[in-house]
């Protein structure tokens, strides 16, 4: 099956082909129709397969270009996710030659200046669920004429932290709306939300499994004092081009940063506490390539799309296999293989057992000797 047959406009299909994105993926089959006829739908499938496009072309094609009025509302659980989608609306836009605005609508920055833009009476809004919801209660951006929300991350927005913002976007708007969710998963908790939200929702799941067939797992058994050497032996044997390391705490994000950055490794740390200024110096350099490295927190790095991240390492494990799901997602993207490791004590070791249980994936134990990765009796 290919676009043509989905029924997306040509310029769609022209913008896509721009893109080098020839062949809709198995939940951009699934999604595409019954978003484009208007259905309110759960978009669940792997990181990277793209969910994003999956919902962006169905919109393009219902956006009315010559109504100056916001149209779609996309809300995104980080800054660096709002950035993305903001930045996928405005190419498929240009490379579709399609008069659709977009507009940013992120905390951090100047309230002011978004009113400005808003001005502009932009078809399609994306940011996160404060400043939206800020906004619409301030009568400044106007919610009558939007035709659809979108909740990306949907697992993440519809918890206790964000779920009052998205009622109060959803609430804002003609009942008419369409509500799109789209996640790698859905807890129970998201389950029981959507079953008053959205009582029509249509689940789209795409692929046998949430789980990236092209990743490969491994996992290393050492001390945890041990970690950042053996990371910094790990990023050396396996001649690491562009990696994200996973921690818990801000406080270890800096700590082994500067770790690797004494032996002249090309590192960055995106921790939560940063600027918003050093926080988009770390992204631009590992989008340009003069960052190798990027040490995160989950909070950190949810959601993030970095193109070319051919491993993922967890120097701190996650108690729960969704969370190792999401991080392992960060690679392979799009078709490209990549590797997770996983650095664990003897006593975190049995959280592999569980990760190959809960996710349907095996994980193989390695060494590193003289430099070079064996393969390791251990389990």
């Amino acid at each position: 099956m290919n676009f043509t047959d989905l029924s997306v406009p040509p310029e769609l299909i022209a913008a896509l082909a721009k893109q080098r994105i020839s062949d809709p993926s198995p939940i951009q089959i699934a999604a595409i129709p019954a978003l484009a006829a208007g259905k309110d739908a759960y978009l669940r499938a792997e990181t990277g397969t793209g969910k994003t496009l999956a919902y962006l072309v169905p919109l393009f094609s219902r956006i009315d270009p010559a109504q100056a009025a916001t149209q779609v509302v996309i809300v995104a659980p980080t800054h660096e996710l709002a950035i993305q989608i903001h930045r996928q609306s405005c190419e498929l836009a240009v490379n579709a030659a399609y008069a659709i605005r977009s507009v940013l609508l992120i905390g951090g920055t100047a309230t002011d200046r978004q009113i400005d833009k808003l001005k502009t009476k932009p078809q399609v809004v994306v940011g996160s669920p404060g400043r939206i919801a800020e906004l619409i209660e301030r009568g400044k951006l106007k919610t009558s004429h939007i035709r659809a929300i979108v909740s990306d991350e949907a697992d993440r927005l519809l918890n206790e932290e964000s779920l009052h913002w998205i009622q109060a976007i959803v609430g804002a708007a003609p009942p008419t709306r369409q509500l799109i969710f789209a996640s790698a998963t859905i807890e129970q908790q998201t389950r029981q939300v959507l079953e008053t939200l959205a009582p029509d929702l249509l689940m789209l799941r795409a692929g046998a499994g949430a789980v990236n067939e092209n990743i490969e797992h491994l996992y290393l058994v050492c001390e945890t004092r041990d970690k950042p050497d053996i990371l910094r032996k790990l990023l050396h044997a396996l001649d690491v081009p562009r990696s994200i390391v996973f921690v818990h705490r801000n406080d270890v994000a800096e700590e082994v940063a500067s770790k690797l950055t004494h032996h002249k490794l090309a590192v960055a740390d995106l921790n939560s506490e940063l600027s918003k200024t050093d926080r988009k110096r770390a992204m631009d350099g590992i989008r340009n390539g003069s960052i190798r490295i990027m040490i995160a927190s989950d909070l950190a790095a949810r959601g993030l799309n970095l193109p070319g991240v051919t491993h993922v390492f967890n120097l701190d494990v996650p108690t729960l296999s969704k969370a190792y799901l999401h991080r392992a997602g960060r690679t392979a993207r799009a078709g490209a293989t990549g590797t997770a490791v996983s650095l664990v004590t003897e006593t975190e070791a049995r959280l592999i057992r569980r990760y190959e249980q809960d996710l349907g994936i095996s994980l193989r134990s390695i060494r590193v000797v003289n430099g070079e990765i064996t393969a390791s009796g251990s389990r």
